[in-house]
């Protein structure tokens, strides 16, 4: 795999993940990454590694017609899908294709860098946070989010994956879980220059719809969708019946609802 290419993904891989992945996955702890940013009207906003732009969109909201939003990420398809999606009142986006080790935006141009669970794919962690802290303007302010362990529902997607296809598969469709311990992204963000520097954990329960078809839609939005479409009806059928049956516990009216942690940390210039 290519450097930073975990998210180097096609078209209508993108698309999935706008519909699958940022709502279900990544959507209920976004309003609250944006509110550890504490963006309020007027903001100017980097949104990095921004996807298709969830957390994106909210911040424009927040920060009003009076303020300026950016999103930045390294896939091209990802900037795309955030284009086409309509959007919301407030402030202005702009999308950019960039690296979070060389962002597109000049010193201390921006008032809050907001970065959901991007940090772990970053090639270069402590350049990337150096990055962040260039682009922050004098009382500027660091929000990022990285999750806390591989959680549960990640660990039997992972298990399934090992069973049905293979060890390699499994270990990349996991990679956004090898995450850094909260004492190492507290130290590595204090030594990018950044103050006031606090990693906690956030708690959430999630809400999946019936596994044996989400799992599928899920898989085919992340860099694993070129090994699922070669599986045969069957195989992939078993991948989704398997992990269904693992999470029978969390069981729901018409899927699973399960905890999950993140590890959020905030900072300042």
């Amino acid at each position: 795999m290519k450097p930073n290419g975990q998210w180097h993904i096609a078209r209508e891989a993108a698309e999935l993940y706008e519909r699958v992945v940022a709502r279900h996955i990544l959507g209920p702890w976004a309003p609250s990454l944006v509110d550890a940013g504490r963006v309020a009207e007027g903001d100017r906003v980097l949104d990095l590694a921004c996807g298709t732009g969830l957390v994106t969109r909210i911040a424009a909201q927040r920060a009003g017609p009076r303020g300026s939003v950016t999103g930045v990420d390294l896939n091209a398809v990802m900037i795309s899908v955030a284009r086409s999606v309509p959007a919301p009142q407030g402030a202005i986006i702009e999308w950019l294709e960039g690296s979070a080790l060389a962002i597109p935006l000049r010193e201390a141009s921006v008032d809050v860098v907001l970065c959901q669970q991007g940090l772990q794919f970053f090639v270069d962690k402590p350049l990337a946070l150096r990055e962040m802290r260039r682009v922050l303007a004098h009382r500027g302010r660091l929000a990022l989010s990285v999750w806390s362990s591989v959680g549960i529902y990640n660990s039997v997607v992972g298990e399934a994956l090992s069973r049905f296809v293979d060890e390699e598969t499994a270990a990349r469709f996991c990679a956004s879980r090898k995450v850094p311990a909260r004492a190492e992204l507290e130290r590595v963000t204090r030594d990018a220059g950044f103050g006031n520097v606090n990693a906690s954990v956030r708690r959430m329960t999630i809400h999946l719809p019936r596994l044996d078809r989400f799992v599928l839609e899920h898989l085919a939005g992340t860099p694993v969708a070129a090994a699922i479409e070669a599986l045969d009806v069957e195989q992939r059928a078993n991948i989704g019946a398997s992990v269904m049956r693992a999470l029978e516990r969390f069981a729901d009216r018409d899927g699973v609802t399960y905890p999950e942690e993140s590890h959020v940390v905030t900072a300042s210039v």
